[in-house]
């Protein structure tokens, strides 16, 4: 009863500050981009400029070859922005990919150079065709290759090449997610996790200011019960914010009462990390360095994670990894339900650990 009347004493304090309106601004912040910001897919279409000093009959056939393939077999006339200017140009659009034809060569070096575009020249050399391209000088080594291999060889012999290469899938009927969905592990992460870390320590070092820690050493009330009752008003914000960013985007799919479960594991660890921090020094001002390394190292899972082709082994290390993975088979509809609770338990198990070295950190405290 204790622990519930501190809880709930520790509920009216969190909303007559402003902190907890941070959690929530922040949930409410992370569903509008979600919504309005990140499209259900990022579009994978490429853009080239492409100039023809070609003689006239040589170029129309070419333009022929590239209609054969595109969308609507149609030149749509648009404008395209040089630096402060506007050119006339043709687009033809095909899968993944936007080409436009510009006038002249001088147009396609000022779109490399103030647009940061990809252009080619197209001229007969040889009564062959020549390709000058305009690159950014960045590129790696390989693309250049391939950029000479592909005018160097035949195009019969390369996607002969191509077809009889052995691609072999690493997994069948894999459930993907969009790449809208693909955040929401990451937000939930930021949100629930880091966030919390931040707030609870903040929340600690205002009753440090206000002498509320040391009045624990003349009550009868127990140091833990303070603890857990700051955790526990951190968790039941992180749970509501939590499901205000999944609910309006996957709507009933995800195993809610699983996703409650792992959020309280993951809130009791950030608590009690955050907690613990907290118990060295005397303000926020003192910790800033400290809280900021940490939600550093932390967030570094989160680049893995969208970033997908950069994931080293190392990342593995870090608690944040296997929240973000955990999250991911939450919001899938047949998520790894055994990996969930696994990374529930190794949670709960660290948490425990993390709050106990907290209570022992702050008895000593109190007893200096």
């Amino acid at each position: 009863m204790k622990l519930w009347s501190s809880f709930l004493k520790e509920m009216k304090i969190a909303f007559r500050g402003f902190y907890i309106y941070i959690e929530f601004f922040i949930g409410i912040l992370l569903l509008v981009i979600l919504l309005t910001v990140v499209p259900e897919n990022f579009s994978s279409t490429s853009e080239e400029y492409l100039y023809f000093d070609l003689p006239k009959e040589v170029k129309e056939n070419y333009i022929e070859g590239i209609k054969e393939v595109d969308l609507d077999s149609k030149i749509e006339k648009v404008k395209v922005e040089i630096g402060d200017e506007e050119v006339n140009a043709d687009l033809l659009e095909t899968e993944g990919k936007e080409i436009y034809i510009l006038n002249n060569e001088e147009e396609i070096k000022d779109i490399a150079e103030k647009e940061q575009k990809f252009g080619a020249v197209v001229n007969l050399k040889d009564d062959k065709l020549h390709y000058k391209y305009y690159i950014q000088g960045y590129e790696k080594e390989k693309l250049k290759n391939l950029y000479l291999i592909g005018h160097i060889e035949d195009s019969d012999i390369l996607q002969e090449s191509i077809e009889g290469q052995d691609v072999r899938a690493l997994s069948i009927n894999e459930e993907k997610l969009t790449d809208r969905e693909n955040l929401i592990p990451t937000f939930l992460t930021f949100n629930g996790s880091l966030m919390g870390l931040f707030i609870i320590a903040a929340y600690v070092f205002l009753d440090k200011k206000e002498g509320v820690i040391k009045a624990y050493a003349v009550t009868a009330s127990s140091v833990w019960q303070y603890l857990l009752s700051k955790a526990m008003v951190l968790l039941l914000v992180s749970i509501i914010t939590s499901l205000i960013i999944v609910i309006p985007v996957m709507g009933l799919g995800p195993n809610y009462l699983l996703m409650i479960l792992f959020l309280i594991a993951t809130g009791l660890f950030s608590s009690s990390l955050g907690l613990l921090v907290a118990g060295f020094y005397d303000n926020i001002m003192q910790a800033f360095a400290s809280i900021y390394l940490i939600l550093i190292v932390l967030i570094l899972p989160a680049i893995s994670n969208m970033i997908p082709s950069w994931n080293p082994v190392w990342i593995k290390v870090f608690p944040t990894y296997h929240m973000i993975e955990a999250f991911k088979e939450l919001i899938l509809e047949n998520g790894d339900t055994s990996y969930i609770l696994l990374a529930t338990g190794g949670f709960l198990i660290v948490s425990i650990i993390l709050f106990a070295l907290t209570n022992k950190k702050y008895k000593s405290t109190l007893s200096v």
